[in-house]
């Protein structure tokens, strides 16, 4: 009770004080308003960030190694002419690791290229086109709600049928809701539309599948150079349930090397990558871009913590006889500290609060403007109201503990 009613008092005193001194109050608190919406912002912005390029990476599929020709890490004394000199991934290479793998649970080979699609006179320009082994539906996350994906028996004799993306769909059909079975053109190659994609909207590393095609591999052959390297192939692995990444590349490191016949002391001439590998690369981006934020943040919620603070010293001020009065009926010191402590953190949290309420407006504005979804998590409003409390506290004591330490008598006269 005794608390409560404190602050309750402690809430009284600080709105009279905004209301006495208007300007005062919004120059001393626009610093406060300002860090926290620095900090909350760019922390917003970059668990966003963090979020679509997370689920982009959970896209390519959980438990996947990708055999390549390139790593997606580079060791820091590796000659690169190595690299240049290896050979790509085949597609026969698929049937060995099928054969011989026990720790998995899909391999799928996968190459692609970029080129014009057609129906009648709608053209889409540079989509995606995917040749693809019948084992990729389980290593690619997707869904097909409108028609279906490949048979096995569509992929081994390279029927020229088609699974498209929703961009795509628009882009060729925007009078037609459903087109399956209608006819397109890959490269002057008709094909057949067997099912569409879901919408998954735009992916942080490119790899949605709204602007694909997928086609059988076989098929692929008629239109991309399976050979070259400017198509990508590379086989995926999926590890089964209770398999972990690290067991399954230790097997397909030795079905590799005994697929290509390496000598025991022979360097490995191809890559094994691992979705974790992307994930690691963006940690410190995103550590530089946090840091940059509490930076920025930090000398505007410093400019506001002095503003506080004078604030308080012009309150302790103002009401020097009051104080003296409240001691001399018997306030503890403790008492007089503490009311003007939380008299300072409200103040705080005022300007705390407001931050928070720009960056959420800044998040609503964001919606529907930017491909990329925005918003302001729980944990960033609790760091935002924590760290106007601290500030609070901070600039506050220094005021308050001068106020506790008055002597009644002379607080008093000083009226």
């Amino acid at each position: 009770m005794v608390f409560f009613t404190l602050f309750k008092e402690s809430v009284i005193f600080a709105l009279h004080s905004l209301n006495a001194n208007k300007l005062r109050t919004f120059l001393s608190l626009l610093g406060i308003t300002i860090g926290i919406f620095a900090i909350i912002v760019v922390f917003t912005i970059v668990d966003s960030l963090e979020s679509n390029v997370r689920k982009s990476i959970q896209s390519l599929g959980d438990n996947v190694v990708f055999v390549q020709k390139w790593p997606w890490t580079f060791g820091p004394d590796y000659p690169w002419w190595k690299y240049m000199n290896r050979p790509v991934p085949k597609y026969d290479e698929l049937f060995d690791i099928q054969k011989r793998s026990k720790t998995a649970e899909g391999v799928a080979f996968r190459i692609g290229a970029r080129r014009n699609i057609k129906h009648k006179s709608n053209i889409v320009e540079n989509a995606v086109i995917s040749g693809v082994s019948y084992d990729y539906y389980k290593i690619k996350s997707f869904e097909i709600p409108n028609g279906r994906y490949f048979t096995e028996n569509e992929v081994n004799a390279g029927n020229n049928v088609a699974v498209i993306g929703n961009a795509i769909a628009d882009g060729l059909f925007p009078n037609n809701p459903n087109p399956i079975g209608q006819e397109i053109k890959i490269a002057g190659r008709k094909a057949y539309v067997i099912g569409v994609f879901k919408k998954e909207g735009e992916s942080m590393l490119g790899n949605s599948m709204d602007n694909q095609v997928v086609i059988p591999f076989h098929f692929a052959k008629l239109i991309l150079d399976i050979k070259s390297e400017n198509s990508d192939p590379y086989i995926a692995v999926k590890a089964r349930p209770g398999i972990s990444n690290a067991q399954m590349i230790d097997e397909l490191t030795g079905i590799m090397r005994g697929t290509r016949r390496l000598k025991p002391l022979a360097d490995d001439n191809f890559a094994l990558n691992e979705n974790n590998l992307i994930s690691k690369g963006f940690d410190p981006v995103f550590d530089i871009i946090g840091i940059a934020g509490w930076i920025i943040g930090g000398f505007s919620i410093l400019v506001g913590g002095f503003g506080i603070a004078n604030i308080m010293f012009v309150s302790v001020k103002e009401r020097t006889s009051m104080i003296g009065i409240q001691k001399s009926l018997g306030a503890k010191n403790y008492f007089i500290l503490m009311q003007f402590l939380s008299e300072s953190v409200f103040l705080s949290l005022i300007g705390g609060v407001l931050g928070l309420v720009l960056t959420w407006l800044i998040t609503l504005a964001a919606k529907g403007n930017i491909s990329m979804e925005i918003s302001l998590s729980q944990s960033n409003i609790i760091l935002g109201i924590t760290i106007s409390v601290l500030i609070g506290i901070i600039s506050g004591f220094v005021p308050a503990y001068s106020a506790s330490q008055l002597d009644p008598v002379e607080a008093i006269r000083s009226n």
